[in-house]
């Protein structure tokens, strides 16, 4: 069996990962991390063979993480889950060893391909000392034309369904025209035609794609409120 950890800080969408995980045969869903530190307290607790890791998260970056993990000469395999669709994010994944990298929103038809061409590929890995060039050639191909699949999906980006490019231009604006550096979903929705549940997705979409960081903080009665600030990156 092959032992798979998620990390992935949104509940909902960890959830997701998981049902569509344990679907496929010969995996074996041992944890889930919502932080890059949980992350790494996962990996040396027990053994990892697969990671399914998001880029963007709150206070971390999972590219750090795949950094780090090469930096170590940890061995363990990582396919990407991510929003992040630039050219930057893809190419660096692929170059520090990612083995696949699947955009949000994507459907379980490409999920399973990804698990199905790792499974084979980690089988062939596995039981063989050595390769003949025909199987080096398959495993070299489906590198290439994942990476090249990537970034042409990267050079257009498809909203998640539910959410419109046009109310979106408009929450960019209305985020711009604040003259406070960090802002709330209420914020928002008092300048925005849409309700603060809608606002709320989009301002998690930006989050997930890198354009706000967010951060929670809580009030006097205890009361958690998602604070967001624009990232550097945002602004491009």
């Amino acid at each position: 069996m092959i032992n798979v950890i998620i990390v992935e800080d949104d509940p909902m969408v960890a959830k997701f990962n998981r049902h569509y995980l344990e679907q496929m045969d010969g995996f074996r869903y041992t944890g889930c991390a919502a932080s890059v530190e949980e992350a790494r307290l996962l990996l040396a607790s027990q053994q990892v063979d697969l990671i399914l890791l998001d880029i963007y998260m709150p206070k971390s970056n999972g590219l750090q993480l795949l950094s780090l993990l090469r930096e170590q000469g940890s061995t363990v395999d990582v396919i990407v889950i991510s929003a992040a669709s630039d050219n930057v994010s893809i190419r660096n994944a692929l170059q520090h060893g990612a083995v696949d990298y699947l955009i949000k929103p994507f459907e379980f038809a490409r999920f399973q391909a990804a698990l199905t061409t790792y499974r084979e590929n980690n089988l062939l890995m596995r039981h063989r000392e050595h390769l003949n060039q025909e199987q080096l050639d398959k495993l070299v191909r489906h590198r290439g034309e994942t990476e090249q699949s990537a970034v042409a999906v990267s050079s257009a980006p498809v909203l998640p369904k539910g959410l419109s490019e046009s109310t979106l231009d408009n929450i960019w604006e209305i985020i711009h025209s604040l003259s406070q550096d960090s802002f709330s979903t209420d914020d928002i929705s008092t300048k925005a035609p849409i309700s603060r549940i809608s606002v709320r997705k989009y301002l998690m979409y930006l989050t997930e794609t890198g354009a706000l960081s967010m951060e929670i903080s809580y009030g006097a009665i205890g009361r958690p409120v998602y604070m967001y600030r624009v990232m550097s990156e945002g602004h491009n």
